[in-house]
């Protein structure tokens, strides 16, 4: 097992494999906010890519939030998870619905302080976080970026769990995770240095490669 010093040495062992992205003028880069920026900071400025953010907010059961029937990105777009959503009332999924986008459109004000709205329009979109464990979150970027246009989809990881892993295989067109060891424990196991990441630290990263 590979422990990280803290998430910008994840980032550069995770950019030694993605060298084959070097000088793809079609790449961008999106760090999944929050703990995925840093991450993707790493792998921008090693691939020469532009760096952008994918806000992403997952929709959970009222009773167990950790559970999610679908998620939210930016440009309007919702994915449900129909079998999950079954189980719910039209009541509770526009109640869930209506908090996680007042969330989501808070964080898009922020970050994209003045910019143009994300559009991944015959993109490689090269999706960084610092982890999977139920891969929830990435399987709903990657649906995300390719109704924003994306025409590939690459997500890639320093560390997630092997069941992530395969199921996110299927999703994305390739999947770049460092370590997925069978016997996963939880991605900050991975890390010495696993702080929340700040809505501060995300936007002096966006200014910073501006």
């Amino acid at each position: 097992m590979t422990t990280y010093r803290d998430r910008a040495e994840a980032g550069r062992m995770l950019a030694d494999r993605l060298t084959g992205l070097i000088g793809d003028p079609d790449v961008i880069v999106l760090g999944l906010v929050r703990g995925g920026v840093p991450v993707a900071q790493v792998v921008a400025e090693r691939l020469s890519a532009p760096l952008d953010v994918l806000v992403i907010r997952k929709l959970g059961m009222p009773w167990a939030r950790e559970v999610a029937f679908g998620a939210l990105g930016p440009g309007g777009v919702q994915v449900l998870n129909e079998h999950v959503a079954s189980r719910l009332d039209a009541d509770d999924i526009a109640d869930t619905v209506r908090r996680e986008q007042a969330e989501l459109d808070r964080r898009e004000q922020l970050y994209r302080a003045g910019r143009p709205p994300l559009d991944l329009t015959g993109r490689t979109a090269v999706i960084v976080d610092d982890g999977l464990a139920t891969g929830a979150t990435a399987r709903a970027a990657v649906e995300v970026a390719r109704q924003l246009g994306a025409r590939r989809v690459v997500v890639a990881v320093p560390v997630g769990s092997q069941e992530a892993y395969e199921m996110l295989s299927a999703e994305a067109d390739q999947v770049i995770c460092a370590q997925h060891p069978v016997e996963f424990i939880a991605v900050s196991a991975y890390y010495e240095d696993f702080h929340e990441v700040t809505d501060e630290e995300v936007t002096d990263t966006l200014t910073a490669t501006a």
